[in-house]
C-alpha cells in the first residue's frame, strides 16, 4: 500500500508540471497573430501559476491558505487548466487530465496525504 501511495504523490507532482505545460501550450497556440502575445501568454502564464502555486499551495510556503480555501484555489487552476486545454481543441486530453486530476485527489484524501 505504501507504494501506491507514493505512486500517487509522484503522480500528483506530474500533474502539478503538467499545469505549467498546459499552460505554456495554450498560451503560444491562442496568444493571437502577434509573435509578442504569443511569446508573453506562453511564458507569461506558467511564470504567474507557479508564483500562486507557491505563495498559497506549496506545503511548506509560510502563506499557504487554510481549508477550505486551500481546495477552492486547487480547483480553480485545475479547472483553468482544463479549461485552457480544452480551448486548444484538445478534447480527449481535457477528460484524460480531469480525470486523472479527480482520481488522484479522491486518493489524496482518502490516504490523508
Amino acid at each position: 500500500m505504501e507504494i501506491l501511495k507514493l505512486l500517487n504523490l509522484g503522480l500528483r507532482f506530474l500533474l502539478e508540471l503538467c499545469i505549467l505545460v498546459i499552460f505554456s501550450y495554450w498560451g503560444f497556440k491562442t496568444g493571437g497573430n502577434g509573435k509578442l502575445m504569443k511569446f508573453l501568454l506562453g511564458i507569461g502564464s506558467p511564470i504567474l501559476i507557479a508564483i500562486i502555486w507557491g505563495i498559497f499551495l506549496a506545503p511548506k510556503s509560510s502563506m499557504q491558505l487554510g481549508e477550505p480555501w486551500l481546495l477552492l484555489l486547487e480547483l480553480i487552476i485545475f479547472g483553468l487548466t482544463c479549461w485552457a486545454l480544452y480551448n486548444t481543441g484538445n478534447i480527449t486530453l481535457t477528460v484524460a487530465f480531469g480525470f486523472i486530476y479527480i482520481l488522484n485527489k479522491i486518493l489524496i484524501i482518502i490516504w490523508r496525504q
